[in-house]
C-alpha cells in the first residue's frame, strides 16, 4: 500500500489496514477488541432513560443498526467483542451516594430523585431499561464489563480482560461519544492501547458540534477515527489473508 499508515506492532501474522483519518491504521486482528459502550435500552431505545429524559433517540436507530455490521465483521474476522454496561444496582449503593460527584453529574440519577416513580428502574441491575437493545445481545465468547462510572476501565476488569487476551487495539462503538465512549477512550491511551472511533456508531450527548468536538480531539490527540464501511471492509478482507 503505497499511502503511510501506522503500522501494528510486529509479531502479528494476520494484519489488516482500515481506512481512516489522519492515516490509516494496521490492526493486527487477535490482538484487536470492539468495545461496545452502553449500546442499552436506557440509552438507545424508545421508553428509555433518554427518551424519558426528552433527548431524541431516533438517531440512536443508525448507530444500533452500524454496530450490528460491526459486530459480524468483527466476529468472522475473530476480533475479540467486550460489552460495557453501565448502571448501578436497585439500591443505588454503587452511585457513590452524595459524597460521590456522580451523584450529582449522573444525569439518570438526577431523574430518578426527580421522579421518585422511576427509582430503581433507571439503568438499575435487573431493569429493562438496563439490558441491551434487542439485536445487540451479546454471544458465546463475548465478555461483559459492568461499570457504574462513565470510564469502562474505572473499579473494572476491563484492563485486566484486555492484557491477558494480547489486545492492543480497540475499536469504539456507542453512546455516548462525548461522555461514557470518549471517557473510556481517553483511559485506553493513557494504558497504551492504540484507539479507533467508529464515527458514525457513536451517538453524541448534544449538538452535534459535540460529536465532531470528539472526532477532532480523537484524531488529533488520541487515536484514529473511521467509519463502519471502511472497519467493516478490512475486517471482511481477515478471512482472505
Amino acid at each position: 500500500m503505497s499511502e503511510k499508515f501506522i503500522p501494528a506492532p510486529r509479531g502479528d501474522v494476520a494484519t489488516v489496514i482500515v481506512k481512516a483519518t489522519p492515516e490509516p491504521i494496521e490492526l493486527p486482528v487477535r490482538r484487536t477488541a470492539l468495545i461496545v459502550v452502553d449500546m442499552q435500552n436506557g440509552y438507545a431505545s424508545k421508553g428509555g432513560y433518554r427518551d424519558l429524559a426528552g433527548k431524541d433517540v431516533g438517531p440512536a436507530k443508525a448507530v444500533v443498526e452500524n454496530t450490528k455490521l460491526l459486530l459480524a465483521s468483527a466476529r468472522r474476522a475473530g476480533v475479540h467483542v467486550v460489552y460495557l454496561k453501565n448502571g448501578w444496582d436497585a439500591e443505588l449503593k454503587t452511585t457513590g451516594g452524595p459524597e460521590s460527584p456522580n451523584w450529582y453529574k449522573s444525569n439518570p440519577l438526577k431523574l430518578m430523585r426527580e421522579r421518585p416513580e422511576l427509582k430503581a428502574k433507571i439503568l438499575t441491575h435487573g431493569s429493562w431499561d438496563y439490558e441491551f437493545v434487542e439485536g445487540l445481545e451479546p454471544k458465546e465468547g463475548d465478555y461483559i464489563v459492568p461499570k457504574a462510572r462513565y470510564s469502562g476501565f474505572c473499579g473494572t476488569d476491563l484492563d485486566n480482560i484486555l492484557r491477558s487476551l494480547g489486545v492492543r487495539h480497540l475499536i469504539f462503538v456507542g453512546i455516548a461519544t462525548n461522555v461514557c465512549v470518549e471517557s473510556t477512550l481517553r483511559d485506553a491511551y493513557f494504558r497504551e492501547y492504540f484507539n479507533l472511533l467508529v464515527r458514525d456508531a457513536t451517538q453524541q450527548s448534544g449538538p452535534i458540534a459535540i460529536q465532531d468536538a470528539v472526532i477532532y480531539n480523537v484524531e488529533t490527540f488520541l487515536g484514529w477515527v473511521s467509519d463502519t464501511r471502511s472497519v467493516c471492509a478490512a475486517l471482511d478482507g481477515a478471512g482472505l489473508i
